[in-house]
């Protein structure tokens, strides 16, 4: 069955325009399980631009669902999750200028590095993800790190502005997807996925888990986070 992983860090978003307490991600989270999510994810940024670490401690408390808490290859992050233990960590890029993650992990040029987090990680029984572009030379490398999965960056398919570029992006998920799972590597997906294009991304061969954040919460402004990530489950529910 395709698990739906709820990003909800925009909904911190809202709350840390305004400094203030409001809408909690803690409540947000129980809604969208309420809705049928069957994963929490959420990114701690280095600069806690939206979650902050108390959202991290309140959530690994109150979460019934698999917590899955992206992060960047940093020693204080490390140092948190480590702590915390989320079910799942996925390790991403980050950069402080970046609206939001703009591509996939480089694994090619720090290829030792990523090993490392990814063993020490794994030594406090966390499941670790690397969050990479379609790219083979990436995810050869991605598997190189024995990461347990690999959570292909779908941004370039969500963003293409023509169907033949669009076609021509959904066979590079393809060709990866394939390398991914005959590694034996659990296949994700996520970024930029909505509820128009997520159905070519949900019918990928041996995808397990998709991760959808800023669709969710646009529509769950206007329906609820009950009704959105109902919609979306529902759509996951047609395929194949």
């Amino acid at each position: 069955m395709l698990e739906l992983g709820v990003n909800i860090d925009h909904i911190a978003t809202i709350r840390q325009a305004r400094r203030t307490v409001e809408p909690d991600p803690v409540w947000a989270a129980a809604l969208a399980e309420l809705g049928g999510a069957d994963c929490i994810t959420i990114h701690l940024r280095e600069d806690r631009r939206h979650i902050q670490d108390r959202d991290v401690n309140l959530l690994r408390e109150t979460v019934r669902c698999k917590l899955n808490l992206e992060m960047a290859c940093a020693e204080e992050i490390i140092n948190i999750a480590c702590k915390i233990r989320p079910d799942q960590i996925t390790l991403v890029p980050e950069r402080r200028e970046e609206i939001t993650t703009e591509g996939g992990l480089d694994v090619v040029s720090q290829t030792e590095t990523i090993k490392t987090a990814v063993k020490r990680l794994q030594g406090r029984g966390i499941f670790v993800s690397l969050f990479l572009d379609p790219d083979t030379r990436q995810i050869e490398s991605g598997i190189q790190t024995g990461c347990e999965a690999i959570e292909l960056h779908t941004g370039c398919y969500a963003g293409a502005e023509t169907e033949k570029e669009r076609n021509a992006e959904l066979l590079r998920l393809q060709s990866t997807a394939k390398m991914i799972h005959e590694a034996g590597i659990r296949l994700h997906g996520g970024h930029g996925l909505t509820y128009h294009n997520v159905l070519p991304i949900a019918s990928l061969s041996h995808m397990r888990e998709l991760n959808i954040g800023h669709s969710i919460v646009s529509r769950a402004v206007m329906v609820g986070m009950k009704e959105a990530v109902a919609e979306m489950k529902r759509l996951l529910e047609s395929v194949g």
